[in-house]
């Protein structure tokens, strides 16, 4: 396949600018990938769908308000930092908006730590040193990232967060579990079905088109995941009972999936800490996950390859058309999509 099989046309207004309230009142898509059938619902009839022994996979990242304003030392010019991964407690891979930021360049954070250009890793790349642990000045200095396609300011950062986040260290949002509310994770955990909490830090670069014409050549993006022993005995022991193990997000399916790489012999999944270059593309067998909540996603890009290959790709292109005809909210702050099969 080449990457131009993922494209297909959307119009503006079908990007969602704001997230719905409640959370829960967002539209959701259900596909039966066995007999391709499709059924339209609310997200919080979701319990109506789901069955006793099913087990959800949350993924608890959470987003950092990673978007910092700086000016240039001793020019003053403003430029911008956003921080992509961690490498220790002062060094960030970052993405910067600005000219002149060679190696050497020293900016100035507004409300924050001095910062040095140590590293130039191509493009708009730079490893940046600051001067003490940025992380302790985020919640003043920093702002919230949301994605390009979103050109609308939120009141409530909160809003870009899931309600069961934890772990900060997210460029972006696990944007499919944005559709939880306390109560409906309540109500499912009342009808019998578990949950499973895993860790995955997402880039911006799940954003990024995959700019190759064979899909292959692209350089997937790494994320830092875990899979705890904890979730394993949870996931391995729901495989053995007959249970559906169900991804909250691509970004479960890559933890979960990447975790089963590692599973002894007779296991679904093994434990897992560390980057995943997990790249997920048609042709590729599921090892671990039975059915996914996601969103709609991007043209051309990793996430609704993934989602290709685990429904078809002509099928999902054919949904994601249906979908616009019936003004489906699309990306991040959009409508929701179950992908599952009948027991």
């Amino acid at each position: 396949m080449d990457t131009i099989d993922f494209d297909y046309d959307l119009p503006e207004e079908s990007i969602a600018q704001e997230p719905l309230e409640p959370r829960d009142s967002a539209r959701l898509l259900v596909l039966d990938r066995g007999n391709r059938q499709i059924e339209h619902t609310i997200f919080r009839n979701l319990e109506r769908i789901l069955s006793t022994n099913d087990l959800l996979i949350l993924n608890e990242t959470k987003v950092i308000p990673a978007r910092l304003y700086a000016t240039k030392i001793p020019t003053g010019g403003r430029v911008e930092l956003l921080l992509l991964q961690k490498h220790d407690n002062q060094t960030w891979e970052t993405l910067v908006g600005g000219k002149g930021l060679v190696v050497g360049k020293q900016v100035q954070i507004e409300s924050g730590p001095s910062a040095e250009i140590v590293a130039d890793l191509g493009g708009a790349r730079r490893l940046v040193k600051f001067d003490t642990p940025v992380e302790e000045k985020l919640s003043i200095a920093g702002h919230v990232p949301l994605p390009p396609y979103i050109k609308t300011s939120i009141d409530d950062p909160e809003r870009y967060q899931t309600v069961y986040a934890q772990h900060p260290g997210s460029a972006a949002a696990p944007t499919a579990g944005l559709h939880f509310t306390p109560e409906l994770l309540d109500t499912l955990g009342n009808k019998g079905i578990e949950f499973v909490k895993i860790t995955l830090h997402i880039g911006l670069d799940t954003f990024a088109p995959v700019l190759e014409e064979d899909p292959k050549n692209h350089k997937i993006h790494t994320e830092w995941c875990q899979v705890t022993p904890e979730a394993v005995e949870k996931i391995n022991s729901c495989r053995r009972l007959g249970g559906r193990i169900i991804a909250v997000g691509t970004t479960s399916v890559r933890a979960i999936e990447s975790a089963a790489r590692v599973a002894s012999p007779g296991a679904t999944v093994g434990v897992f800490e560390g980057a995943t270059d997990l790249f997920i593309l048609p042709g590729y067998e599921f090892k671990a996950v039975d059915a996914m909540i996601t969103n709609f996603h991007l043209p051309r890009s990793t996430l609704l390859m993934l989602v290709s290959a685990f429904a078809g790709r002509e099928f999902i292109l054919n949904i994601y058309e249906e979908a616009i005809q019936m003004n489906y909210r699309f990306y991040s702050f959009g409508d929701a999509m179950l992908i599952y099969s009948q027991r």
